[in-house]
């Protein structure tokens, strides 16, 4: 199979789906506005990482161009940016319809919604051939130096799933399986952010494994909290889009959220790591999401609460360690 495949998002992790791809034998167009990521991947050199890039994989700035190019897009932009671009897809789409799959983890902070509720507003019916997402855990830095890597690819149309899983798999390091729970996935997939945020604060606040092993089932009992409120699948959050997911962004020191998270605990301005990050992170937009979701719906999510504070509010961190000593003592 030799798919024409268009990835929005010359980023990291971007570039690493392209790179999957073309080893799969697929052609790929990656189309970012940053000019310096398109000039890297047209020299065939990853946009982040110091690796060279397949032949096949094509780049360019243009829109237009790249949803010309071909019938799949891949949306793989930080979340707070998909309204926008799903509405200049619209305009340039007209009467045309194209199949999408998600491939960014986050919800959207002013409305708390998902990929897929963003694009079910801004597109129309018949733009959408079909939707699906993939997720799991998956350092993008691992998955380009070709390390085993299990993910989840989602829709509620069982044969595109089943598509997603066969353009990405390959048979030495990565393996994708289906599911249909495409909410759970992508608010699983944002929740984990979060974690990843909270688990670098605790570092820096002698929160070892024995501790952060603690906080990581409070963790689990909110999002079990989440799965009751909102109605997506168990079976989710046991697998590798929600479990999975958890424990790699909360051990994981490379994640940029992580990092982030280190900085607030040193006591860094978010102001200041905003600036020096050179990706998005979504952590912080994605706490400021569940936190609104916490309060619309009337959720009792502590950890999310206190850790709100701390991040936001700029309380004392005290507040993040007591409500998780708290909450393990009283569950």
């Amino acid at each position: 199979m030799n798919t024409k495949i268009t990835i929005i998002g010359g980023g990291a992790w971007g570039t690493t789906l392209a790179q999957v791809l073309a080893n799969n034998g697929h052609l790929v167009l990656v189309c970012d506005n940053n000019l310096e990521y398109v000039n890297s991947i047209k020299q065939h050199k990853h946009s982040v990482f110091d690796k060279n890039l397949n032949t096949k994989i094509q780049a360019t700035s243009c829109l237009s161009e790249a949803l010309l190019y071909s019938d799949l897009i891949i949306l793989c932009i930080p979340t707070q940016k998909i309204r926008l671009l799903l509405q200049e897809i619209n305009l340039i789409l007209k009467k045309q319809s194209k199949n999408f799959i998600n491939a960014s983890k986050g919800i959207e902070v002013s409305s708390y919604k998902t990929v897929q509720e963003i694009i079910n507003e801004e597109l129309n019916v018949f733009q959408i051939k079909n939707y699906g997402c993939i997720m799991g855990p998956s350092h993008a830095e691992e998955v380009i130096e070709c390390y085993l890597t299990f993910l989840v690819a989602a829709s509620s149309n069982a044969k595109f799933a089943d598509f997603i899983s066969c353009i990405f798999t390959n048979s030495t390091y990565l393996k994708v399986v289906g599911s249909n729970d495409v909410y759970g996935c992508e608010i699983c997939s944002a929740f984990k952010n979060v974690l990843s945020l909270i688990s670098g604060i605790l570092d820096v606040n002698n929160f070892k494994n024995n501790a952060k092993s603690a906080f990581f089932s409070i963790a689990m009992s909110e999002l079990y909290e989440l799965m009751k409120y909102l109605r997506f699948s168990l079976e989710t959050i046991l697998g590798v889009a929600g479990l999975g997911d958890l424990i790699v962004t909360s051990f994981n020191e490379d994640s940029r959220n992580y990092q982030a998270g280190i900085q607030i605990g040193l006591g860094t301005d978010i102001k200041k790591i905003y600036l020096n990050s050179y990706q998005t992170i979504e952590g912080i937009n994605n706490l400021k999401a569940f936190y609104n979701l916490m309060l619309d719906k009337n959720i009792k999510l502590p950890l999310i609460k206190s850790a709100y504070q701390v991040v936001i509010e700029k309380k004392p961190i005290n507040y993040l360690l007591e409500t998780i000593m708290n909450k393990f003592m009283h569950k």
